[in-house]
């Protein structure tokens, strides 16, 4: 985001006078700057100056202290009986104790409305009527500022001003709360628009109106020998690109570190959105947000030797301006001192990102070194987020500086330095320069045309470049453009393409709607994750969407075996989170921090289930090459992209915690069990037309005696699809889940491929009746239920329709290692009444078929 005053921005582009904030910021979007916000007009009057005649402390009660003030507001005082204002002072209570009788202040009268909105009224407090209010600089939107009340002379203002300020003149204008301020939102490859100079180029192109470039009037003077000496050391750049190419360094001596900023730039950078800290910070700041090129002070006193830029080594830590103490890595590229030892051994700041305690300009510094240097964006970006710390010279460095802007920027802070702190600068400074020519860009002036689809000629493409400052030479059939150093965006045709449909008129591109080719709509895959995802919610579980990145230490929780392979995760080269830098190899692990989450918000009872991919890499995968951006990579480069792409199976996962059915006045309810889980995994297969056999298993982070593995039958063999059950005591302490907490987790692709290969065909229901037959088989414990089961439907042939476990029993009545399951059989002929010699037929087979896994009949 940028801030501009409109008034700052005046002075580098003819805006009209009677432009708002909204005028700009529309004409600002036409060339691709969108509009965040207009700011300004906060406060309406009467806001005038007073000057305070007495102050009268008041003890109350409390222990608080106020006082009774009588304030002269010029031809503004209270009304005299006759309807209209005197020039009587106003009795005002004011809370401030940093002024006294003399002293000039702002007052807002009855009548003004302050940020807030806060609407000022005369009032009775603590005993008096206050008849105005005397305002602190919080109080206007000034800064933060709450414990004083402002003071004129103490802001800032220029002398010849104050000579001429009455009581009862309008503060308004004097403090600049009528100027308006207009942000737009800045693009990452737009990074000069993060200044005044920038936005107002663009407000050039957007409206024809006349810019000037206030760099062309900050020529520095010729040095008259070397300056402070500086190295540039970097020796490990990143992609081959020295860190820093380009450092100037300007001093001057003999400042007043007592001065203050003058009232109009600590001004401009609260309207910035920036807060005035010191002459030298401020400076700084200034220069930044002026031209885009930030700048570093140091305190010269404090310097020892040479200025280093070089990376960091082995053990170094630096304290930074935020008081934090940080160890560096040796990726950093740092700014370095001598300090007590050999040079470049003191770490004086991170360089492009923030400086460090070490030589920090305060209010004894009289001596400043200014620093105006162009680093590399992306080591300047990895630093800022290797260290967590965005700062607004991090912000512009990252998206590029115009690397030909540092000796002007500079020019400009002596300037000032030496106008507002009387200082002196030396004639002799410092440029040095490893800078490199990028070279010009060919493009076919035929190429914007036939990319945006507008009829641009070659006459609009040139005159287009040529007015965002490119140098256009013809070279043959082909153009050679050099972009400005400001445009290190610039780098290839598309780039120059996308300028001249920028600044043509994105209104000028025609909208024809493509004719979409025809297709066979939804995948099979597609249809059947649908038909699940609406089974699953009307059965009442709610879909969540979680991150897919996971900590190394969530395997440990789960109880992973060592050899597990989801313990083999791929890591991201720059994770979001650096806690949670692996992609997730199951779909249950992130949603079990999602139930955690929302049992920690008072949700008792949770039923959640997630689709997802889950990122399988195997042990052996290639690594990935990385194309070059000069064109489309061939054939070979895509085959062996995609042969280093992981296994992305498509999985889903359920967690079910707390009650399956609350209790109420039907009953007591039913905490949810292993079954309910077993139950979704079947339900899920019912729904894509698979089949799933269930059986007891062993697999993290399901209790050992209480987990199902699910496997699909299709194909050659039955093959684990998933798991189902409850999870382990331990797991659940790990995490803070319910005891006896539920989960399943399926290779969905997997069930909808078996599903897939199935033919349902539709069954008429039959007239006749059915026939009943109860069973119970006594078998080995360590025989499953689903084997008998399975052994009953073989035996008992077409006539069986239905067949139903209802009783496990275990006790002395069946014997030590064995139990007693009973089954419900119904039979029943599509086309006939069965007899009893048939009933009794197919159930003496389904019996014959359960001895084959050792069952028996109960006696």
């Amino acid at each position: 985001m940028m801030r501009v005053p409109l008034q700052w921005l005046r002075e580098h582009v003819a805006v009209p006078e009677d432009a708002t904030a909204a005028d700009v910021a529309a004409d600002l979007v036409r060339v691709g700057l969108e509009e965040e916000g207009v700011h300004g007009g906060d406060v309406t009057g009467p806001l005038v100056v007073g000057r305070v005649l007495s102050v009268e402390p008041e003890p109350q009660r409390n222990g608080k202290t106020i006082n009774w003030c009588q304030v002269d507001v010029g031809p503004h005082g209270p009304d005299d009986g006759s309807g209209t204002p005197s020039r009587a002072p106003r009795g005002i209570v004011c809370g401030a104790h940093n002024f006294a009788a003399g002293d000039l202040v702002v007052v807002a009268l009855p009548g003004a409305v302050l940020p807030g909105p806060f609407p000022i009224a005369s009032r009775r407090t603590y005993g008096h009527v206050s008849d105005g209010m005397i305002c602190s600089a919080r109080e206007l939107g000034l800064g933060e500022d709450h414990d004083g009340i402002i003071v004129l002379p103490r802001l800032g203002l220029p002398v010849d001003v104050l000579d001429r300020v009455e009581p009862g003149d309008d503060a308004l204008d004097l403090l600049g709360l009528r100027e308006e301020t207009v942000e737009v939102n800045v693009t990452p490859d737009r990074g000069y628009c993060l200044s005044v100079r920038g936005v107002a180029r663009e407000y050039g192109h957007a409206t024809g109106l006349a810019y000037r470039d206030p760099v062309l009037d900050l020529q520095p003077p010729e040095p008259t020998s070397a300056g402070w000496e500086v190295r540039l050391a970097d020796d490990a750049p990143l992609r081959g690109r020295a860190g820093c190419d380009r450092f100037v360094a300007r001093v001057v001596r003999g400042i007043d570190p007592t001065r203050p900023s003058p009232y109009w730039l600590q001004r401009r950078l609260q309207l910035a959105g920036m807060r005035p800290i010191s002459l030298a910070v401020d400076v700084t700041n200034y220069v930044m947000l002026a031209l885009g090129q930030p700048l570093h002070a140091y305190d010269a006193a404090l310097l020892s030797g040479p200025v280093v830029v070089r990376r960091a080594r082995p053990g170094e830590r630096l304290t930074t301006l935020d008081d934090v103490d940080r160890a560096l890595d040796p990726e950093d590229l740092l700014i370095t001192d001598s300090g007590d030892g050999e040079a470049g051994s003191r770490v004086l700041g991170l360089a492009g990102v923030m400086g460090g305690e070490a030589t920090e300009v305060s209010a004894r510094t009289s001596d400043v070194l200014v620093e105006a240097a162009h680093f590399d964006p992306v080591s300047v970006a990895r630093t800022a987020r290797r260290h967590r710390l965005p700062s607004e010279a991090s912000r512009r460095f990252e998206r590029g500086v115009d690397p030909q802007l540092a000796p002007a920027a500079a020019e400009l802070a002596v300037r000032l330095l030496v106008a507002h702190g009387g200082g002196t600068p030396e004639a002799a400074w410092t440029d040095e320069t490893a800078l490199a020519d990028p070279g010009p860009v060919v493009l076919d002036p035929a190429y914007p045309a036939r990319l945006v689809g507008v009829p641009y000629t070659e006459a609009d493409v040139v005159a287009t470049l040529e007015e965002i400052g490119c140098v256009v030479t013809r070279h043959g059939d082909r153009l050679a453009v050099a972009a400005p150093s400001w445009r290190p965006d610039l780098t290839d045709p598309a780039d120059l393409a996308e300028e001249v449909a920028r600044l043509r008129g994105y209104d000028a591109i025609p909208e024809r709607v493509p004719t979409p080719p025809p297709g066979g709509g939804l995948t099979v895959t597609q249809r059947a994750v649908r038909r699940v995802r609406d089974h699953l919610v009307s059965r009442g579980l709610v879909e969540v969407l979680s991150y897919p990145f996971v900590a190394p230490a969530a395997h440990d929780a789960l109880g992973l075996p060592a050899d597990d392979v989801r313990r083999r995760a791929l890591r991201l080269a720059n994770p979001l989170n650096e806690e949670q830098p692996e992609l997730r190899t199951d779909v249950l692990t992130p949603l079990l921090d999602t139930v955690v989450r929302n049992l920690g918000r008072g949700e008792g009872d949770v039923a959640v289930f997630e689709v997802g991919l889950v990122v399988r890499p195997a042990p052996d995968a290639p690594a990935a090459p990385v194309p070059g951006v000069a064109g489309r990579p061939d054939a070979e480069e895509l085959a062996a992209l995609d042969a280093a792409l992981p296994h992305q199976p498509l999985h889903l996962a359920a967690v079910l915690a707390g009650a399956a059915e609350p209790p109420g006045w039907q009953g007591a309810g039913r905490p949810a069990g292993w079954a309910d889980a077993v139950e979704v995994a079947r339900q899920v297969a019912g729904v894509v037309g698979a089949e799933l056999d269930v059986r007891q298993a062993e697999h993290a982070p399901w209790h050992p005696g209480r987990c199902a593995a699910l496997l699909v039958t299709g194909g050659d063999r039955p093959r684990v699809v998933g798991h189902a059950g409850e999870l382990h005591p331990r797991v659940c302490q790990a995490l803070g889940l319910p005891a006896r907490t539920c989960a399943v987790e399926l290779d969905l692709g997997a069930v909808v491929a078996d599903g897939a290969g199935r033919v349902v065909e539709a069954v008429p229901l039959s007239r006749h009746p059915v026939a009943k037959e109860d069973v119970a088989l006594v078998v080995a414990a360590d025989v499953p239920a689903a084997a008998v089961e399975a052994a009953l439907v073989a035996g008992a042939g077409d006539l069986l329709e239905q067949v139903r476990l209802f009783d496990d029993y275990t006790g002395p009545q069946v014997g030590e290692g064995r139990r007693s399951l009973a089954y419900a059989l119904r039979f029943r002929a599509p086309d006939r009444t069965l007899t009893a010699e048939e009933v009794a037929e197919a159930r003496a087979g389904a019996l014959r078929a359960a001895e084959a896994v050792g069952a028996t009949l109960r006696s």
